[in-house]
């Protein structure tokens, strides 16, 4: 059976975690709004290409990340949707191009969240992620992987987490509003091990 997921959350909530982890149980694709715009810059829309807002530094409109977005699930045998809509108008656009079977809420507390933000640690060789509580790596501040220096991102820290997640509440509360007016958003408490997490969204996945 092929499903179509959207997973909704705050930043840190574990939704990248997820989503690919559903992708990988139902060999279905991971559909996040940064790579379908990589994988589509060029695209021509009546609004330009996503190339062109991109190279500008400009947010790219709305309806062509739709139209991107659009294209993408057209093209997929089932997928989850990670970091779209991440608006209403969003939200309601794609309540009118595909029937959702799941979508799912990561619920996790601000404290939590900004926990996990400003735990995480990158390193500058190859791009690996760790987390200083949940994923630390063997030896403090050095890469598991190529022994690279593990740092703290300029959006990692406690002041922009909290912009962060301010954000995201002012934008995406009327998108969950959305979808709990439809009768089919779900709640699943993100505050657990991803395996847990796992398991209970997998539960409304089946249900």
């Amino acid at each position: 059976m092929s499903h179509r997921i959207l997973l909704l959350g705050a930043p840190g909530a574990g939704k990248g975690t997820q989503s690919a982890k559903l992708a990988e149980e139902y060999g279905i694709d991971h559909v996040t709004t940064g790579d379908a715009l990589r994988a589509n810059k060029d695209m021509e829309t009546e609004y330009g290409t996503p190339r062109s807002f991109m190279e500008a530094g400009e947010l790219v409109p709305d309806p062509v990340v739709n139209e991107i977005v659009k294209t993408a699930l057209e093209n997929a045998d089932g997928f989850v949707l990670d970091g779209y809509p991440r608006n209403l108008e969003q939200a309601e656009y794609l309540s009118g191009i595909t029937d959702l079977d799941a979508v799912v809420l990561l619920d996790v507390d601000d404290e939590v969240l900004v926990d996990r933000l400003t735990g995480r640690r990158v390193c500058t060789e190859c791009g690996a992620n760790y987390h200083v509580d949940f994923q630390p790596p063997e030896e403090a501040g050095v890469c598991d992987e190529c022994g690279g220096e593990l740092i703290q991102r300029d959006d990692d820290t406690e002041e922009t987490a909290r912009e962060r997640l301010e954000v995201f509440a002012e934008n995406t509360e009327p998108v969950i509003d959305h979808f709990r007016e439809e009768g089919v958003l779900e709640e699943v408490d993100g505050e657990a091990t991803p395996d847990e997490v796992f398991d209970r969204i997998r539960g409304v996945v089946e249900e």
